[in-house]
């Protein structure tokens, strides 16, 4: 009989172990996600700084565009008051970003806008911002995935059941021309 009592004290002691080394795991993972997202967060914070400048720079040069760049300015707009996190952000931010194309792809007819130095140091700015976006959002993916998959296996499904962790959406890009960085330089 003692035998039998300090085999299953093991296995129970075994198991509260395990227990709290996978909901440390899921707590530590979803700490991860949480980083990340704020990486991407900063990023997109400072495109979304950039924006103004690049507009007012464009607007000397290109009076007449003038649709495409209150276009940007709205989608701008848009993207700060719609801050969140995962496929909400994701969906706001693409409009933005393809807008945000058409406006360096606007800028290609005007030679002397193209040679701007205000307008050069956004269009780099701007570049190395999207590159950082790129690079966060690949960041992001990677955690949730693995979040993701640690809350969805089992048996460690049933300690994030009960623990309240639930799958984390991934930062998602539904077009084509989205999931190319923009073009800026």
């Amino acid at each position: 009989m003692n035998l039998f009592l300090l085999l299953t004290l093991v296995v129970f002691v075994f198991g509260v172990a395990w227990a709290v080394a996978i909901y440390n795991r899921l707590v530590g993972l979803r700490q991860q996600v949480r980083e990340s997202w704020a990486d991407i967060d900063v990023q997109l914070k400072r495109r979304h700084e950039l924006i103004p400048n690049l507009v007012a720079t464009v607007k000397g040069y290109a009076t007449h565009e003038r649709d495409t760049l209150e276009k940007l300015g709205a989608l701008r707009a848009e993207a700060v008051r719609g801050r969140a996190s995962g496929a909400t952000a994701s969906a706001v931010e693409e409009p933005l970003s393809l807008a945000l194309g058409r406006v360096f792809a606007v800028a290609e007819a005007y030679p002397a806008l193209k040679a701007d130095a205000q307008f050069l140091a956004l269009q780099k700015e701007l570049a190395e911002t999207e590159d950082r976006i790129a690079a966060a959002r690949r960041f992001f993916n990677a955690n949730v995935r693995d979040f993701n998959t640690l809350c969805e296996q089992v048996p460690t499904n049933l300690i994030a059941g009960v623990g309240g962790f639930r799958p984390v959406g991934f930062f998602e890009l539904s077009s084509a021309a989205e999931r190319v960085v923009p073009r800026v330089g």
